[in-house]
């Protein structure tokens, strides 16, 4: 019984250790200015990509020309009115994060009974560091 124990101990501190770890990585280092663009503003091979993809969750990103683009979905929705937000977008030491929501129909707004895709496209300086959908 006791060899158990002794074989969990390490174990335990490894998985311990790595959790730690992970935190010190995702401390935010800065905001990441951005702006959000138009479709027709958006690189031609990208919005391919968003085409094929819009129906389904949407997580994408692509760099040109020293750019970077991230895209952000949520998939196919009954009717219109729907709109994508980025709430946040900043850098850590080894990633970007995005925070983005989807937001309904406002109660003013006249609501077309016809399937959209809604999502958003941001622009922002390239990096390679991956990106994490919040």
């Amino acid at each position: 019984m006791k060899k158990t124990y002794l074989l969990l101990l390490p174990i335990c501190i490894l998985i311990l250790t790595a959790c730690s770890v992970r935190k010190a990585d995702d401390k935010k280092l800065r905001d990441i200015e951005f702006t959000v663009i138009d479709k027709d503003d958006v690189p031609e091979e990208f919005m391919a990509q968003i085409e094929e993809a819009k129906e389904g969750q949407v997580k994408l990103s692509y760099g040109d020309k020293g750019y970077l683009y991230i895209a952000r979905g949520y998939g196919q929705k009954e009717t219109s009115g729907y709109s994508v937000e980025v709430h946040k977008c900043y850098e850590t030491e080894n990633e970007i994060h995005i925070e983005t929501g989807l937001l309904g129909p406002g109660k003013e707004e006249k609501i077309l009974k016809k399937k959209t895709c809604p999502y958003v496209v941001i622009k922002t300086e390239y990096t390679d560091k991956q990106i994490e959908f919040d």
